[in-house]
Formats: C-alpha cells, structure tokens, sequence
C-alpha cells in the first residue's frame, strides 16, 4: 500500500525527522491561506499522486506569490497526472502540498527497504541525491552505499557514522543523521513498512537536513494491524476493479490483453496467463479466486472480469482441491443469470468434484466451451478472442 508524500511527511514528523514546514490543500483557496500561513517568498507546490517524476512532467511548480500558489494549485487541481511510472491515462491530483523553499546547498539520497535474499533491512545511501537512483546504480555504482542491519543487533552507532562518511558530512551532521536513520528504522518497524525513501534529503546552506520528498511503502498483508495506516489509503489512486476485488477477497490485478482469466491459485494463475501468451494471446487480469471460494465469491470474480470493456473471451481454469469444480461451475452460471454475458467463455476444470462440475456447465445453451486440457483451452480461448 501507498500512501501520499504529505502523509509520509506527517510519519516523519511523528519518529523526529526534520521536513519542510508545510501543509497539503484540497482547493487553492485553502492553497493560498497556507502559503500566507507559512510566510515567506516564494513556496512549492506539488501535485500529491502516488508516482513519481512528477517534476519532469509539470507536477511541481515553484511559486514567487500567494496568487502565483493559488494558480497553480487551480492548474493542478482536478486534473490527471501522467509520468513514467504510470499508465497513459495517468492519475488523480486530488490535493496539493504547499511548502517553504530552503537554499539547497546538496542533494543526497537515503532509503530503508527490506532485502529478502539476505533477510536484513538495508540502507541504501548516495550523494548523488536527486536523481533516479536506478540511473546512478547502473552508471556510478560506486556512489551507492549499502548497510545492512542485523535483525537481533538493531541499528547501530557506527553503521550511521559510515554512512554520514559517504555522505560527506560533517559535525553536528553527523549526529543529525543518525537521528534520522533511527527514525527511518523505527517507522518501518513499527508501522510493517516495506520501503521508506528520501530523495533528495537536502543540505541547506545552513548546514541543515531536511526530507524534502517522502516515499514509504507498506506492506499489504499487516495494513489490517494499523487503522491509522489504512485510513491514510486513497482509492482514487488504484484501480477501481483492484479496489473493489480487495472487498471480496479475491486477487486481481489488471493487465493490458484481451483475455480475461479467472484461475485458482497464484501459481496456477501465473502458468495459465504464461500458457495463453504462448498460443498468441494476451491477458487481461490475473485473478486468483483462492482456495477456500463460495458460489456468491466466484459469481463476483466473474463479473469483475467481465466489467472490463475490452475482454473478449474469458478462460476459467480450476484445479479443484479445496474449492470444489462444482462451486465454480454454479458460481459461473449464476454470474451468467445476473449479467449479460456476450463474450465466449472457455472452462477447463480438474480435480475435486470435477464431473459434476462439468454436468453444470454443459447443455447450458449458453456461450460456454468446455476443455478438458489446458494447452487445449488456452488455443480455444486465443482463437475465440481473435474473432471477436
């Protein structure tokens, strides 16, 4: 889960780390008194989107007035944000952050992530702040610096005196980035954080740190063990099908075929769409209806693939186990009754249940083809889509 970088800001506040004096805004009036709140010359005012890049696309303007932070918030506002890290249609700029601009003197870069092959949260740093960090690992390697923390040992002194070295800084800096690194690792413990960045932390010219942008990420399955960080959720930044699969349980994630796919089981599921790839087609979704299903979980599964415009064939592909091929069979016919089905649907079932799953589904009238091999289903369903 995501949440916005003026809620991350507001976690930073929480565990000590110094940010920009700020305050996010809905409308530009509210835009406007927060730039007069804050005084001073000139603000920045950033469209809150969960992407990145937002200032190579027009997504963060700098402000020499009030009005100036008023009209682009009005710019901003309303409207969608297309950058490299989203889709064509880009996202939702439902609120602005308006904050006070310092003198930077440098750009640095700091992140926390969990790195699951050495099982070790791990501190990413670079004084190549300010930059895609992919680009600089890839380019300058030698400017990235990693230190991973022990799990039993927990962060320690001279893992932050390494890294303010790399750094280059100096002092009292020193000691302000140990705060902040300490602050970043209890954060992510203690609120189930997959990823926490900041790029740029800026020096000013005063010699201060600041977390002038705010990333953190958190991990899906613990969001349910901190309401604080489930309220800070924004549905209009995901995909409603996504959102609206999470309400029943099911696993959807929308992709860019034609060939909608409701399988059980993550694995299954990946093997069926990498199946239909292979005979010339494309996925529309992976959809895993789970293992343990009822009739009303399928029969909404179904309708979520079939809301979306540009399917034009449907392959159903159960190994019953735990969820019986006669559950799914009477979870597909009754989707069937309750909305109007105009694409073909290709079904192959297996296992658990498997004859009277297939006595449901056949002599239907409906637009229904049964396969009973799944080389054999992905060709049909392929084939199905094309003539559509």
């Amino acid at each position: 889960m995501n949440i916005h970088e003026y809620q991350a800001k507001q976690l930073f506040q929480h565990y000590h780390i110094p940010i920009p004096e700020g305050q996010s805004a809905s409308t530009p009036e509210q835009a406007e008194a927060v730039a007069q709140q804050l005084g001073g010359g000139t603000w920045v005012v950033k469209a809150q989107v969960h992407a990145g890049g937002r200032g190579k696309v027009g997504g963060v303007k700098l402000a020499n007035s009030v009005a100036a932070v008023g009209q682009y918030s009005r710019d901003l506002l309303g409207r969608r944000l297309v950058t490299q890290q989203t889709d064509a249609a880009g996202l939702p700029i439902g609120a602005v952050l308006v904050e006070k601009t310092y003198p930077i003197k440098r750009e640095l870069y700091l992140s926390l992530v969990l790195d699951r092959a050495s099982e070790r949260l791990i501190f990413i740093a670079s004084a190549a702040g300010g930059m895609d960090i992919e680009t600089v690992a890839h380019d300058t390697p030698e400017l990235i610096l990693t230190v991973p923390v022990h799990p039993a040992a927990g962060l320690q002194g001279y893992q932050c005196r390494k890294v303010g070295y790399a750094l280059g800084l100096q002092g009292g800096q020193q000691k302000a980035l140990a705060a902040i690194m300490q602050g970043l690792y209890d954060l992510f413990l203690a609120k189930d954080a997959s990823q926490i960045e900041i790029n740029p932390l800026i020096e000013t010219d005063t010699g201060e740190l600041l977390a002038l942008d705010a990333k953190i990420n958190f991990d899906d399955n613990a969001v349910a063990l901190h309401p604080d960080i489930l309220a800070m959720k924004d549905p209009a930044q995901e995909d409603d099908k996504e959102n609206e699969a999470q309400q029943f349980g099911l696993n959807y994630i929308t992709l860019d075929g034609n060939i909608g796919c409701m399988v059980n089981g993550a694995g299954l599921a990946m093997a069926t769409m990498d199946l239909v790839k292979l005979k010339g087609g494309l996925p529309a979704n992976f959809l895993d209806v789970g293992g343990g299903t009822t009739v009303a979980k399928v029969c909404e599964a179904f309708k979520l693939i079939l809301s979306d415009g540009t399917v034009k064939a449907v392959l159903v592909n159960i190994f019953g186990g735990i969820v019986k091929c006669d559950v799914i069979a009477e979870g597909i016919l009754e989707a069937i009754k309750q909305i109007h089905v105009s694409v073909p649907v290709v079904v192959r079932l297996e296992g658990t249940n498997v004859e009277e799953g297939r006595a449901l589904l056949s002599n239907t009238g409906l637009n229904l083809y049964a396969a009973e091999d799944l080389a054999h289903a992905a060709e049909q369903v392929v084939k199905l889509a094309e003539a559509a």
